[in-house]
């Protein structure tokens, strides 16, 4: 009896497990069923409208007119998806975030069938974003990553870390740091805006190679701000970084102790800081600061051609243009489009798939190679 009863517990436990595991395998299989379904959507959708004649409209959404470099970024996009027999909206929300959401919003009304959202601040578009999503639209995250929305499908942009490596790394070679020069030489550090998840990215890279010269005291930071809240920019904005450093000139620096360089994220930024090294009496008869920089905006390059900006970071936005415009047409035609980093770019809800193109250092050395031989600008571009 005794004997029976243990057989019997062991026949309902038996049961009771092969119960639980075809519910899960179940539940496996309606979770898989469901993002194959959610995968699908827009291709689906962009079949059924290529089928009734319609040609498929990508909505594109970016940050300002104020940088050349969107401009440029906004003109390539358009170039590459009519190109490849898309409609386009492209809209500029002028660094506003309500006018961005609105911008957006009207997109996805007017029968957007994919988004390219260059964002003015990478944690504002959430709501938008699930509206997006309900609509059976994909997104592409355009060289700013959007933060906190599981509903950012890819990501194109630049190798931003290394970005902030090479800026670094020339001001490390203008002073000859590498070549052994033991200084100390006074820095100043300026970070991008902190609503801009490229900005951490940026400055980490560049503190990578800086701070151990700044640990060794072969570099100076004279105003003592090293700590990313203390140099961020909001706004990426010129004239907010050229009243930082002219506040940091009138507190720390003086006719005998002087700035030798200046880490700067950006182009725009480094004109302001220009602005107010010359304000001081740099760049005349006095010294001449090594000024970095990003985006190969052509004032800089100009700057840079006339002894001034040191140098700064070439990113070719057509390539750019070409690979979000490439990540679009996969998604709409039902495949998988082409990555090259799947661990980075953690937006706080989903690591998103992203590829990374590499960016060039430029300086007096090597612009002409880069830019003028590339055909990004010409000659009559940089008078």
């Amino acid at each position: 009896m005794k004997r029976s009863k243990s057989l019997i517990v062991l026949l309902i436990v038996l049961a009771m497990g092969v119960a639980m595991l075809a519910s899960a395998c179940g539940a496996s299989a309606s979770t898989t069923a469901a993002a194959a379904s959610e995968t699908t959507t827009a291709a689906a959708a962009a079949t059924t409208a290529a089928a009734a004649g319609k040609t498929l409209k990508v909505g594109i959404s970016m940050p300002t007119k104020s940088s050349a470099r969107w401009i440029a970024d906004g003109d390539n996009m358009v170039k590459v998806l009519q190109g490849l027999g898309y409609e386009t909206d492209l809209q500029y929300a002028e660094d506003v975030i309500e006018n961005q959401v609105s911008q957006i919003e009207n997109m996805i009304t007017t029968g957007a069938n994919a988004l390219v959202i260059a964002a003015i601040d990478g944690e504002a578009l959430g709501q938008v974003l699930t509206k997006a999503h309900d609509s059976g639209i994909p997104v592409i995250a355009y060289d700013r990553l959007i933060r906190g929305s599981e509903f950012v499908d890819y990501y194109a942009t630049f190798d931003n870390f290394k970005v902030g490596v090479q800026q670094a790394t020339t001001l490390v070679k203008g002073l000859k740091l590498d070549a052994g020069e033991k200084g100390p030489f006074n820095i100043e550090l300026f970070a991008g805006s902190p609503d801009d998840n490229n900005a951490y990215f940026f400055f980490d890279g560049a503190m990578s190679v800086l701070q151990p010269y700044i640990d060794s005291k072969v570099l100076v930071v004279k105003s003592a701000q090293t700590d990313f809240k203390q140099v961020a920019t909001l706004r990426w904005d010129g004239a907010t970084a050229q009243a930082r450093m002219d506040n940091i000139l009138t507190s720390n620096y003086s006719k005998d102790v002087t700035v030798d360089a200046v880490l700067s994220p950006y182009d725009g930024i480094s004109i302001g800081i220009i602005s107010s090294l010359k304000s001081a009496g740099y760049f005349g008869s006095g010294k001449r600061p090594l000024v970095s920089g990003q985006d190969a905006e052509a004032p800089s390059v100009k700057s840079i051609i006339a002894g001034e900006q040191y140098s700064t970071i070439f990113k070719d936005t057509r390539e750019l243009a070409k690979k979000a415009a490439s990540m679009v047409d996969a998604v709409l035609k039902g495949t998988t489009p082409d990555v090259n980093d799947t661990k980075t770019y953690d937006n706080g809800v989903k690591v998103v798939p992203s590829y990374l193109l590499e960016p060039v250092a430029v300086d007096i050395t090597n612009y002409k190679e880069a830019l003028l031989d590339t055909g990004y600008y010409t000659e009559a571009d940089l008078k």
